[in-house]
């Protein structure tokens, strides 16, 4: 197979069944798109490829930078698109969460710009936040950048339907699939492939996979998260359902070990939120059902990237799988009852509170969030670095009352149960977050 350029090996991924005795189904056949094949590593290359492709000339014209708000594969596959066509490339961020990725982007060539946004994912309608003001300026009109626009540029969403959603239906014979199950971040490949599939049977099952509250799988929104993007659209999916980041590792090395897949999280996320979805769903079918070979049912789950580049985050999360002490002290161990339970304070009590008795205020958002806007007073410790503190111990004095601050109050929540199950007397997590205390009028100070 010979091509002239490294973009025409985009697309055309294999089709790879499932053994049955991996995923225990016995009447559905479940089948893996591996998008980790991609020649840049992920899913994101068609969007990329589809998003920058028409504008490449004129940007090589006038000499402009290509520019996209994206921490992840996007990023990656633009960044070594922009460089072939001799352009600079810039990812816009609130935070690089993932160390690999930042280095690979950095080995690239890319200029890497963390804007000190208020919360971890792009708000369109929050317009004080600098991230979306940045993104506004990109997209305003004579605007002096290629901005391929992932969140809302329609071309994300047609790369799906007119190459993953169709190579689907070819491979399964012409027909399609019973059930699509996508993991959604930028909705893209979910809403183009659910398309197409549904052109040939109205009669397809979509699943949408995110993030559960408070839990960060690389490349899935939270339900929260995934409202604010421009392509999301409840109507494409039949049910949306939140997997953790565990499951997420669960089903990561289910892929690896067993089926010779090496796929990134975001994959086992799909594996496990599919296998768990389709489980009852199978018991319900019957053996006379499936008499006629040709009438077995099928499914088919998207493995976005590779395993590679979450090295770093897995051995976070899982350190007995490379042989480290277990986990101590982790919020992930915390119920949900615990969790609902953790003392809490709305804004203005919080404020009442602050004025009389002065509980150090600590808010566990990104550097660069903090920087924007925090509550007077507060100090900055972002939530992997306390993560790592909470490990060894309590990290403040029993004597010392506590006000954990976050985007939202979930993150907050958490880690206020896990400190008062490890015995502090008086820690509060900041109810709705420095989102419900900007919304309340109380003050916050910028950096």
């Amino acid at each position: 197979m010979r091509y002239e350029s490294i973009t025409e090996a985009i697309g055309n991924t294999p089709l790879v069944r499932i053994d049955p005795a991996v995923h225990g189904l016995r009447h559905i056949d479940l089948y893996a798109k591996l998008e980790l094949l991609n020649p840049f590593g992920s899913v994101k290359d068609r969007a990329a490829w589809n998003m920058a492709r028409p504008g490449l000339a004129a940007a090589a014209e006038h000499g402009s930078q290509v520019v996209e708000l994206s921490s992840g594969n996007t990023a990656k596959a633009l960044a070594v698109i922009a460089g072939m066509h001799g352009l600079p490339f810039k990812s816009v961020t609130n935070r690089m969460r993932i160390p690999e990725i930042k280095d690979l982007l950095l080995l690239l060539g890319a200029d890497i710009e963390e804007l000190p946004g208020q919360s971890e994912c792009l708000d369109p309608t929050n317009t004080e936040d600098p991230l979306t003001l940045f993104h506004r300026e990109l997209s305003e009109p004579g605007s002096s950048y290629l901005h391929t626009d992932q969140y809302f540029n329609p071309r994300n969403t047609e790369a799906h339907a007119t190459g993953t959603g169709p190579e689907i239906v070819k491979d399964l014979d012409g027909r399609a699939p019973d059930w699509f199950v996508a993991c959604v971040g930028t909705a893209g490949s979910s809403t183009g492939v659910a398309r197409v599939l549904r052109e040939h049977d109205p009669r397809v099952q979509v699943v949408g996979l995110v993030a559960a509250k408070s839990d960060f799988i690389p490349g899935i929104r939270t339900l929260d998260e995934v409202h604010e993007v421009g392509l999301f659209d409840p109507a494409t999916y039949d049910t949306v359902e939140s997997v953790t980041s565990d499951e997420a590792i669960e089903g990561m090395l289910t892929l690896a070990r067993r089926c010779g897949i090496l796929a990134g999280p975001t994959g086992g996320a799909a594996y496990f939120g599919t296998v768990r979805h389709l489980g009852s769903l199978d018991a319900q079918l019957t053996e006379s059902q499936q008499s006629d070979p040709g009438a077995r049912r099928s499914a088919v789950f998207i493995v976005c990237d590779r395993i590679e580049s979450y090295l770093s985050y897995t051995r976070r999360r899982r350190p007995d799988l490379f042989r480290q002490p277990p986990r101590r002290n982790d919020p992930a161990d915390l119920t949900d009852a615990e969790v609902a339970a953790a003392p809490a304070v709305d804004t203005p009590d919080a404020q009442k509170w602050i004025e009389r008795d002065r509980p150090l205020v600590v808010d566990l958002r990104s550097p660069f969030a903090y920087a924007a806007l925090h509550i007077e007073g507060a100090i900055n410790i972002v939530d992997e670095l306390f993560d790592e503190l909470v490990r060894g111990g309590l990290p403040f004095s029993t004597r010392q009352p506590v006000l954990l601050v976050c985007p939202v109050g979930e993150q907050s929540a958490r880690y206020a149960a896990l400190l008062t199950r490890m015995g502090h007397p008086d820690v509060r997590s900041l109810t709705g977050g420095v989102i419900a205390w900007r919304d309340a009028g109380a003050p916050l100070v910028r950096d």
